[in-house]
């Protein structure tokens, strides 16, 4: 009797387990959701962001089609705003320099020296005065006489022409006008100084040192022709002390040496002393340190060297001195005697006259500051 009694008992204690195990396993997957509401609600942004992404989903897929849509416009704005500042900053830098221009001259004085060419003078020893006022001032490094013999190139460095003329003639007088007229003709004065000329306006071919062949002015039919006008402008060397000493300072100066001193007879030496003996006259005058300007150039050189158009007298050495010179500077640009012409009309402001108004015939302007 006690064994089915003990059988009853065992088999209601297995049907009690049989009901606990699943309500253990039921009750053992509740504690995750509980896990997951009570970060909810404590307000964790992050916890709703994970245990509730499919609710979210659809505002999540809005917010970011309505972002680019938002966010387009930017990014194109931004690009292209550096765009027009980069233009602006490119346009705005400081333009480059003007190019040189030939400044206005109070007095402008010349000396024309004798058949040498550029390198029997620029570095030469016997030349130490010259090459002391290269370095001082300025110098044109590709200058060229205009033609052979002398007359030619005296009348091209007044007259822009050689009228054909293709000797050292004595009678081949020329009507035309030159620099000296447009100088006078402007209200300014003007003055040739002859070395050993005899007598102002001497219509002779020569006297000892003074050759006519180098004295242009004398060719010129409406200057040798009035002889008050050319007694007044064309005169012996022996004049110039007492006009730069007096203040009496033509605006244009001309200086032809004797053909000793020009170095056509006599040695290189002897025509820089001559220069160093001269050249400090003009330089410490009023005339020069106020606007003024020497040229020293050579008529022509031994060879046919050339350039710039119809100009084949050899290349010479010419020095540009004046307060305005750039110290040292020295040109490779072509030039020659119409250009030096020229150079001085445009610091006149005259005209040009014949071969020097050519576009070849460049003006002396790029050793000015």
């Amino acid at each position: 009797m006690r064994w089915p009694g003990l059988r009853g008992a065992f088999i209601l204690i297995g049907a009690a387990a049989l009901m606990i195990i699943p309500t253990v396993l039921v009750l053992g997957g509740k504690p995750r959701p509980a896990a997951v509401v009570a970060p909810t609600s404590l307000g964790s942004n992050r916890d709703v962001r994970e245990s509730r992404p499919l609710r979210e989903s659809p505002v999540a897929q809005a917010t970011p089609t309505a972002t680019p849509s938002a966010a387009a416009p930017t990014p194109t704005a931004t690009a292209s705003t550096p765009r027009p500042s980069v233009a602006p900053t490119r346009s705005a830098a400081p333009p480059p320099p003007p190019a040189p221009v030939v400044p206005s001259f109070s007095h402008v004085f010349v000396i024309v020296m004798e058949n040498h060419e550029y390198g029997s003078i620029i570095g030469s020893a016997a030349a130490p005065y010259i090459n002391s006022l290269a370095s001082t001032y300025a110098l044109a490094t590709n200058y060229f006489g205009a033609s052979h013999p002398s007359l030619p190139n005296y009348l091209a460095l007044t007259a822009g022409s050689t009228f054909g003329i293709t000797s050292d003639c004595t009678t081949c007088y020329v009507s035309a006008t030159n620099i000296a007229d447009q100088v006078e003709a402007s209200g300014r004065s003007w003055k040739a100084y002859m070395e050993d000329m005899p007598s102002p306006c001497f219509t002779g071919a020569s006297a000892g040192n003074y050759a006519m062949k180098h004295d242009p002015f004398m060719y010129y039919n409406d200057i040798r022709s009035n002889a008050g006008r050319c007694a007044g402008h064309v005169v012996p060397f022996s004049q110039f002390g007492a006009d730069m000493n007096s203040g009496q300072v033509p605006n244009f100066t001309w200086i032809t040496p004797n053909m000793c001193n020009d170095m056509h007879d006599c040695a290189v030496s002897t025509g820089d002393g001559w220069l160093r003996s001269v050249v400090p006259t003009i330089t410490g005058s009023a005339a020069f340190r106020n606007g003024g300007v020497l040229f020293i150039t050579w008529d022509e050189g031994s060879s046919s060297a050339g350039c710039c158009g119809d100009a084949w007298g050899g290349r010479v050495a010419t020095l540009v001195i004046s307060p305005r010179s750039i110290r040292g500077f020295r040109s490779s640009v072509a030039e020659n005697h119409y250009g030096l012409l020229r150079t001085i009309e445009d610091g006149f402001h005259l005209a040009h006259l014949g071969a020097a108004g050519s576009s070849s015939s460049t003006p002396l302007r790029e050793y000015f500051r």
